[in-house]
């Protein structure tokens, strides 16, 4: 009940009439105060007026009076700062930690808001809020759309430049890893990770020029050229032979870890989407390009983009899918739609983290700019959002509807979300009125 009380105190959903302290002061909330998410009083700054004085100071929020004295505020200073107690229940007087009272306010939820609430938290259907989607104003959606494809982007951000840090700030190897993530599509990302992170970064530039050797360190830190991984009737002349490279680079570099294959997943995959196919895949654009990111960076157009993430794989792949796996001779390039899925999670998020670390801010708009052109990704996700009502056309959009349900929906925070404040606050009368002038 405490966050819902946070959520009317923040939006001054009030009731309607005068309000008044539970001395029977008269009070005037002027300004409710800005959110505070750490440590500390739950509003700071907040403007009210108490009878015939005005005061500014800090507000602490609390479903009984009783509370404040659970939590030890009467003798912390940090609370001396407070002006007001708002409480659902006041079963108790407070104070500061000088022995001051502090006036205290009861706050009614209003029965519509409080049902609303109930609807959001028990509604089964995905979205919650889905009957009255298609009735918002454009600039809402709008509005809420970009601050969620921001925050998605900074989420990222942090992920990268955790990895950067791990990595002494070497944005090439970072780069690298995050790619290898991404190629693992989910199923196999956390696989593709942990198998990066194995990889001997400086030793594999002393032999980029050369494909086979790249693919010897690929696979055979990736576990998959490891004799009690191969069934006999697996090994052919080719895996032998890159088991061979591989053991003479491991004595070579002093490469002491490999991944257990047991950690790559295969079920319910495409051929084309098998490990040892995108692992071939990731050879070939190592190979093919020094410093990928560097020239990334310099990418003004996703067709140029796309040309330096294009790749294939060796000529043993277009006939295998599995080591002595043999299938339809076939060119092994990535789609389109696999390509732009790298792009959405690998190169856009760089960009962006770049720009903030270098104080790029042309980074970060061209990486705003890519999301833009991009299509909309197609997932059960952005079905479901479309379904409701809300147009989805482009990747900025899908971004920001993935974060919308991954961060909002699935952890019920409907009190954080423009849409669920449009749906607590809307009566049926104003849903129709909103619909009719979205026709109009």
């Amino acid at each position: 009940m405490e966050h819902l009380l946070h959520y009317v105190w923040k939006h001054k959903l009030f009731p309607l009439k005068a309000l008044q302290t539970t001395d029977g002061l008269p009070l005037e909330v002027i300004d409710p105060g800005l959110h505070n998410s750490d440590a500390g009083p739950d509003f700071f700054n907040a403007k009210v007026k108490i009878g015939d004085t005005l005061w500014v100071g800090n507000v602490e929020i609390h479903s009984c009076s009783s509370d404040w004295h659970r939590h030890g505020h009467g003798d912390d200073k940090a609370y001396d700062s407070v002006i007001l107690h708002v409480v659902s229940e006041a079963d108790a007087g407070v104070s500061r930690s000088d022995g001051t009272p502090i006036p205290q306010f009861c706050l009614e939820i209003p029965e519509r808001v409080q049902k609303h609430y109930r609807e959001l938290c028990d509604a089964e259907q995905y979205p919650a809020c889905c009957s009255i989607l298609a009735s918002l104003p454009k600039l809402t959606v709008h509005s809420w759309l970009t601050a969620l494809q921001r925050e998605r982007l900074e989420q990222k951000a942090t992920l990268i430049t955790d990895r950067l840090k791990r990595f002494n700030l070497h944005w090439e190897d970072a780069f690298l890893i995050t790619l290898a993530r991404n190629y693992g599509f989910g199923l196999n990302g956390d696989a593709f990770e942990t198998w990066a992170t194995l990889l001997p970064f400086r030793a594999m530039e002393k032999h980029r020029n050369d494909l086979f050797q790249i693919e010897a360190f690929f696979f055979g830190v990736a576990g998959l050229l490891e004799e009690s991984f191969l069934a006999k009737k697996e090994e052919d002349e080719y895996s032998l032979r890159l088991r061979k490279e591989f053991r003479y680079l491991q004595h070579k570099f002093g490469i002491a870890k490999v991944m257990e294959p047991t950690q790559w997943r295969f079920l319910r995959l495409r051929p084309d989407n098998f490990p040892h196919i995108r692992l071939a895949q990731l050879a070939y654009l190592y190979q093919k390009d020094d410093k990928l990111f560097s020239q990334l960076l310099e990418a003004e157009s996703l067709e140029d983009v796309r040309r330096l993430l294009s790749t294939r794989t060796s000529d043993y792949w277009e006939e295998h899918y599995m080591f002595g796996r043999s299938s339809a001779r076939k060119v092994r390039t990535m789609g389109e739609r696999s390509l732009n899925l790298i792009v959405i999670n690998t190169l856009v998020p760089f960009l962006y983290t770049y720009g903030m670390h270098k104080g790029g801010e042309k980074m970060c708009r061209r990486a705003a700019r890519f999301l833009e052109e991009l299509e909309a990704e197609d997932n059960h996700i952005i079905r479901s959002w479309h379904t409701a009502g809300l147009p989805v056309s482009t990747a900025a959009d899908s971004q920001a509807l993935i974060q919308l349900r991954k961060e909002y929906c699935d952890k019920r925070k409907c009190l954080y979300c423009r849409f669920g404040y449009e749906y607590l606050r809307y009566t049926p009368r104003e849903k129709e009125t909103k619909q009719a002038d979205n026709q109009l």
